[in-house]
């Protein structure tokens, strides 16, 4: 089975190329939904984040606030930090339960669909890496039509990941997500029989 990393900045057209993947039969391991799966109610994560942030982050109900967590860790490194440190290793858990099962039932290839990939060192359990990439001007514009955030609020959570440009610099296959989305799909199929044809 061949282990393909997709990474990429915030709001670089990642889940766009994923899905087309996902549609010609790869299995998709996202990070970020392992994220919402483990701070979920009942979820892993929540009572270690409860301990390190306290009852501000979370509603009434016990449901976590991500919002809310999200301008607590975006403001600061040091926290944001502490935040990783917690989610890292069951991340790392899930994420290596959920390739044996993908080898398990026999797939040709799993996607590592990871924003932070690369600074979560999870790059070493891949057998290649693909970027998505902008220029950093459209990813702003991007993510603030996207999330409805203040140029400054994006620029805080652009700031909190490696540069896309060392992502890509570091990747083995740079894709370039800034034309259309029909665009960038039309040219992952001869990408993935490329990766196929090297298990």
């Amino acid at each position: 089975m061949r282990i393909i990393g997709l990474t990429g900045g915030i709001a670089c057209g990642k889940s766009n190329i994923s899905e087309t993947l996902q549609e010609m039969g790869a299995v998709i391991i996202d990070g970020d939904k392992l994220s919402r799966e483990l701070t979920a109610p009942g979820g892993d994560a929540l009572p270690l984040i409860r301990d390190a942030f306290g009852e501000d982050v979370f509603a009434p109900d016990g449901t976590l606030m991500r919002r809310a967590l999200g301008d607590v860790i975006f403001s600061s490194a040091e926290k944001r930090q502490m935040l990783d440190d917690l989610m890292q290793p069951l991340l790392l858990n899930l994420i290596k339960r959920r390739i044996r099962e993908a080898e398990e039932a026999g797939a040709a290839a799993c996607v590592l669909d990871m924003p932070l990939l690369y600074e979560a060192g999870l790059d070493k359990l891949c057998d290649t890496v693909w970027c998505a990439y902008l220029p950093p001007e459209t990813q702003l514009e991007r993510l603030m039509a996207r999330d409805g955030f203040t140029e400054e609020e994006a620029l805080k959570r652009l700031s909190s990941q490696m540069d896309p440009a060392e992502k890509a610099r570091r990747a083995h296959v740079v894709i370039d997500t800034s034309g259309s989305i029909l665009y960038t799909k039309a040219m992952i199929p001869d990408l993935y029989q490329q990766e196929l044809a090297k298990r």
